[in-house]
Parts: structure tokens; C-alpha cells; sequence
């Protein structure tokens, strides 16, 4: 990767940041909370299903560093209108982008494809991966506090 793209990666990862996409609680909406005690990462996930499963609304709260954060506020925006099995699916390439050996070619996930970058320091795929494992135990409805541990 470019000097000038892992730049401007790191540039979009500061932005959603600093400035969240998404960043609210939605009443009466399936809602699972995630914690990454490595680095102490708290997220709530917050979505909404319509009929034929289609995610009408996704959101998050919480605390923690900056790739946390910013994968939260990249996920909101890339599964929001999705049906839920899309979003199964979208989970799975990202999972398989973040863990991926750093020869492996990296998929085109669209902006999501900015944490890439993460499969170079293992403690931070973890965080990287924190929404969205939170947001499966908010599509399951799971009564449970989801870590990364």
C-alpha cells in the first residue's frame, strides 16, 4: 500500500473518530453491548429490522480508541438498508480482511476496507472487530455482554 493511501486511511479512520456516523440510541430497537477488556473498548449496538429483514436503522454508543469507534460508525453506514443476511455476509468478508496475512490481497469492502490496515497488529483486530460482533448478538437478540476475549 501506498504511503499517500495509508494516509489518507488513516486520515478517515481519525474522521469517524473525532465525528461518528450514527452515534445515538434508538428507542425500542434491538440493542447487545460488546467490551474488549484489552483495551477497555464499551459499545452498545442499537438496530432496527423491517419487514422482510431489511436493517432500517443501526446505531451505537459508547467509549474506546479510535479503531473501535471508527469501524463502529463504518459499519452503521455500510449495513444500514441491507437485509440482515447481507450484513451476515458483509461480516464475514470484513472478518476475513482484518485477519487475512499481510500478503493476502485485500478485498474491496468499499470505506471499510480503510481497517485493513489492522491485520499488522493483532491486539487491534480485536478492536477493529468489536461492533461487529456486537451487532450479530443484537440480530440474534442475545441477552449478553459480547468480548473479545
Amino acid at each position: 500500500m501506498s504511503a499517500e493511501l495509508q494516509d489518507l486511511y488513516q486520515e478517515m479512520i481519525l474522521d469517524h473518530n473525532r465525528r461518528p456516523r450514527n452515534f445515538r440510541a434508538i428507542a425500542d430497537a434491538r440493542h447487545a453491548e460488546g467490551y474488549n477488556p484489552l483495551c477497555g473498548d464499551r459499545i452498545t449496538v442499537y438496530l432496527t429490522v423491517g419487514d422482510g429483514g431489511t436493517i432500517t436503522d443501526v446505531s451505537f454508543q459508547g467509549s474506546g480508541c479510535a479503531i473501535s469507534k471508527a469501524s463502529a460508525s463504518l459499519m452503521t453506514e455500510s449495513i444500514k438498508g441491507k437485509t440482515v443476511e447481507e450484513a451476515q455476509a458483509l461480516f464475514e468478508r470484513f472478518q476475513r480482511m482484518i485477519t487475512a496475512s499481510g500478503e493476502t490481497p485485500i478485498d474491496d469492502l468499499g470505506k471499510l476496507t480503510v481497517l485493513a490496515g489492522v491485520r499488522q497488529f493483532p491486539v487491534r483486530v480485536k478492536c477493529a472487530s468489536l461492533a461487529w460482533h456486537t451487532l450479530r448478538a443484537a440480530v440474534d437478540a442475545r441477552n449478553e455482554v459480547v468480548s473479545t476475549e
